[in-house]
């Protein structure tokens, strides 16, 4: 039997183990869904095999166009190996369209094009519902400095531009998303990567003719099947073929 392996750490999705080799991490995909802080719960069969297979086409293609990130290799069909990071404890939002809360907040119809790409941040803590931080927070709490802040603001905008296309090619249009950024050291130099995962579940992504939801807000609405609109993000990244199996036992195309 395989030894147990160390649990460094287990959030609302994915499960972190100690990597094989010193400086890396195993990211373990879980089926769980959950939205409002975790509020509303659910296990949607095969979902963690879906966003293990589109987290790791995301990350390679990044890495294809030298945006530096944590993905090292997928293992098999709900892990992959990482580079462990220090995380920055901030949510990196970067908003296309209007939708969700910047909809509330400002009063904007969703959907309605915003006049650039918006990057706002949110600090990581469930407890207090990650709320909006702005750059002063980040720089006066001591989470990052002013020159980390402009390397995020790169990076996230790098990352937008690649996603932006991709969902473009396959006609879907990328309303906004988040991402975790992480600090790396080689010797004494620091560099920041992106890291943990980008999927449905981190995306907001809309149909581009019809609208049709294809994210986590079709288990946060109650739209209909979640399994079906990840099924059909991957179908048209050419990640599961023309007439998949259901998401349950999905026959992942390498």
């Amino acid at each position: 039997m395989a030894p147990r392996r160390k649990k460094i750490y287990e959030g609302k999705a994915k499960i972190l183990y100690e990597g094989p080799e010193p400086g890396t991490l195993v990211q373990y995909f879980k089926d769980d869904a959950t939205a409002f802080n975790a509020q509303k719960k659910d296990v949607i069969d095969g979902k963690g095999v879906l966003n293990n297979r589109l987290s790791e086409f995301f990350m390679t293609g990044l890495t294809n166009i030298g945006v530096p990130n944590h993905f090292i290799r997928r293992i098999n069909m709900r892990e992959q190996l990482i580079r462990q990071v220090e995380i920055i404890p901030l949510e990196v939002i970067v908003r296309n369209f209007a939708a969700g809360s910047m909809s509330k907040r400002l009063g904007l119809e969703e959907g309605t094009p915003l006049p650039r790409p918006i990057v706002e941040y949110s600090y990581k803590n469930d407890d207090l519902g990650d709320p909006m931080v702005s750059e002063e927070y980040v720089i006066a709490f001591g989470w990052a400095n002013q020159q980390d802040l402009d390397d995020i603001v790169s990076l996230a905008l790098r990352v937008n531009d690649f996603l932006s296309g991709v969902f473009y090619g396959v006609g879907i249009k990328l309303i906004d998303f988040k991402i975790e950024i992480g600090r790396v050291w080689d010797g004494d130099f620091m560099r920041l990567i992106v890291a943990d995962e980008i999927s449905p579940d981190s995306c907001r992504l809309w149909d581009a003719k019809t609208g049709q939801k294809l994210d986590k807000d079709v288990f946060r609405r109650d739209l209909g099947s979640l399994a079906d609109a990840y099924s059909e993000v991957a179908r048209r990244l050419g990640l599961l073929p023309a007439q998949g199996a259901p998401l349950g036992k999905p026959t992942l195309i390498n």
